[in-house]
């Protein structure tokens, strides 16, 4: 299902039909050659100082790391993530060998935007969670004191709504995208003031 972004003016094609379905085909396939260009894109990201804070735990559906993920988010995550094509846990690095890496949740937060537009460009949707369980992750996959898993990522083929089941599910994802108005986004002069020119 599309649901383009409704713009002032134009957009690159992967920002306007970037949104987060949870209605996931649960016989789509997410390759890992898909999977690889989309790493590749969160790779090439900017970050402070080129210290690059993100990393990512990667799962396909039926493999363990995918069960592990999977098992770790919240029951009402799991309901629909479980038809993803591919899980993934977005981690922060905050230390690495000349310090604290400063601005490093907004170079994780880039990355992470790199890597659902690319997965867009695939032909795949990409819906980002803060519901599931940091420490079973940090646990379950040794990860170090100095990385914060933050987000964690469902990827695969969009499906129709009704195969969430619920009718309000199925209304929400149905719902038109909105996002507050431009004038009240971007400020000139003062805090509020709408920019003239835009």
């Amino acid at each position: 299902m599309r649901k383009p972004a409704e713009t002032s003016a134009p957009l690159a094609e992967e920002i306007a039909q970037r949104w987060s379905p949870r209605a996931l085909d649960e016989t789509g396939e997410v390759s890992w050659a898909q999977l690889r260009s989309m790493l590749e894109a969160a790779r090439w990201a900017p970050s402070f100082g080129n210290t690059q804070p993100a990393r990512y735990l990667v799962g396909r559906r039926g493999d363990a790391t995918f069960g592990r993920i999977l098992g770790a988010l919240t029951e009402r995550n799991r309901s629909w993530a479980h038809r993803a094509g591919a899980l993934l846990v977005a981690v922060m690095v905050t230390r690495n060998e000349k310090g604290e890496i400063p601005y490093a949740e907004y170079g994780l937060g880039l990355a992470g935007q790199n890597l659902v537009l690319q997965a867009v460009h695939e032909g795949l949707a990409a819906h980002q969670m803060a519901g599931f369980d940091p420490d079973a992750i940090r646990a379950g996959f040794g990860v170090p004191p100095e990385a914060v898993p933050r987000v964690a990522i469902a990827v695969g083929v969009p499906a129709e709504p009704e195969i969430l089941g619920e009718d309000r599910d199925v209304a929400r994802e149905r719902a038109p995208r909105r996002r507050i108005a431009l004038g009240d986004f971007a400020f000139a002069d003062t805090w509020g003031s709408a920019v003239p020119e835009l």
